[in-house]
């Protein structure tokens, strides 16, 4: 294996464990809205759902050898969503 094939599997498998961790965090954010139903849990967790959404596409995108601006923009329009609810989740 050729040193830019190590570095994209270590790429790979470095955003996969990025993906996971946000993924994880969506799980615990919403059991504790389950648990306790609150305005801010619900907006915390809605807040998470989307970054890991952000994570997911700029995942995808990242295969691309070069992407379209218009994909720069999807992949960046949830974590607009994301943060946004997290600061609303935070400032109640």
């Amino acid at each position: 294996m050729t040193v830019a094939g190590l570095s994209q599997a270590l790429l790979m498998v470095m955003q996969m464990a990025v993906f996971a961790l946000s993924l994880g965090l969506t799980l615990i954010s919403f059991q504790s809205y389950r648990q306790r139903q609150s305005k801010r849990l619900e907006s915390a967790f809605i807040g998470f759902a989307f970054l890991s959404m952000g994570v997911g596409f700029t995942t995808i995108v990242s295969q691309f050898p070069d992407p379209m601006t218009l994909f720069r923009v999807v992949e960046t329009v949830p974590f607009i969503v994301g943060f946004g609810m997290l600061y609303v989740s935070l400032y109640r």
